[in-house]
């Protein structure tokens, strides 16, 4: 199994960015607040943006800062240059958390079983029929977020080999531009990128039929935890303005929400619309049951903890993944 870049080297990343492992990120002053997100991701909490309600909310600025993954949206908030992540993957927040950075999941920003996938070069002609095919091709992954771990499954569940393959580290972009030029036989990612992919070929299972295998998709708000015990009020702010512009979405998806979340996404219409309508945004109440933060995404982050071990792309899992969890500030906004 060939990797360009490995994830040992990004939980490495990871742990020099804290220092040392073990010690606790910087306190924060906050007079104003810096929020990661992804392009080409459109959700409603991108029309509350343009609204400037996250800002008029919390009383003080809100900066925006785009990334290409959640891993480095791990980086940055280990450095303390954000504060707050909208849509981190869950693989990524577990390769963070496993390395020993103190973050916490403070809501489930958005389920998409549908728009996160691989997708195999049409010219192949290979199906979920002839997966083992793929043994010997090249193949464009995210390392480290939650295509990665849906890849890693799906060879799994087909029984390719990973060391047959060759596994090159790519942001899902830059992925979809490979697949187009022919430069890999497959390639996986999510959102704007994930249409442009099936462009040039098929994938190999619906999001249904990823699910019945295990495979969850989901993305989740976080920040640093000494960040989110310090300032607990302003992050419970903010998860309630998200809060409020997903229930208005799930409501009747009205028009103007949807211009303005496209024109933040960096989008067509159309392409957003598309997108929007494989993603589930949970309600508060749902998000706090058993089925979300209640129990079932401690045990799915410990389940991809340890798939990440078996792969030898983590050192080791924590025992448990229910400390990395703060459901304090989204409770409070009932």
């Amino acid at each position: 199994m060939i990797f360009s870049k490995t994830l040992k080297s990004l939980a490495g990343s990871s742990a020099l960015a804290l220092t040392a492992l073990g010690v606790a990120t910087p306190a924060f002053a906050v007079d104003e607040l810096t929020v990661g997100y992804f392009l080409e991701w459109p959700m409603p909490f991108l029309a509350a943006k343009a609204d400037g309600k996250y800002a008029e909310a919390l009383g003080m600025p809100v900066n925006w800062v785009s990334f290409d993954t959640g891993t480095a949206m791990s980086a940055a908030m280990a450095s303390g240059d954000v504060q707050l992540s909208v849509s981190q993957g869950v693989p990524p927040f577990v390769i963070a958390t496993s390395s020993g950075q103190a973050l916490q999941m403070l809501d489930v920003a958005v389920s998409y079983a549908e728009n996160d996938n691989c997708v195999v070069a049409a010219e192949l002609e290979i199906d979920k029929d002839s997966a083992d095919e793929l043994a010997g091709k090249k193949v464009a992954v995210p390392l480290g977020t939650g295509a990665h771990y849906g890849f890693l499954k799906q060879m799994e569940h087909f029984g390719v080999d990973l060391a047959s393959l060759e596994i090159i580290d790519m942001a899902p972009t830059d992925g979809a531009a490979a697949l187009a030029q022919g430069s890999v036989d497959f390639a996986c990612g999510w959102g704007g990128a994930l249409s442009r992919m099936k462009e040039h070929g098929n994938i190999l299972l619906t999001g249904t039929e990823k699910e019945d295998i295990g495979i969850l998709v989901f993305d989740v708000t976080s920040g640093p935890s000494d960040f989110v015990v310090e300032n607990e009020e302003i992050v419970s702010k903010f998860l309630a303005v998200t809060a409020e512009y997903n229930a208005a979405w799930m409501a009747d998806q009205p028009a103007d929400m949807l211009t303005k979340v496209a024109v933040e996404a960096g989008m067509d219409e159309d392409a957003a619309a598309a997108s929007m309508a494989t993603f589930n945004f949970p309600s508060v109440e749902d998000q706090l049951s058993e089925k979300w933060l209640g129990g079932a995404a401690q045990a799915y982050m410990k389940g991809v903890a340890d798939v990440f071990v078996e792969a030898e792309s983590i050192p080791s899992a924590l025992e448990s993944y229910d400390d990395t969890v703060s459901t304090g500030p989204l409770a409070a906004i009932k």
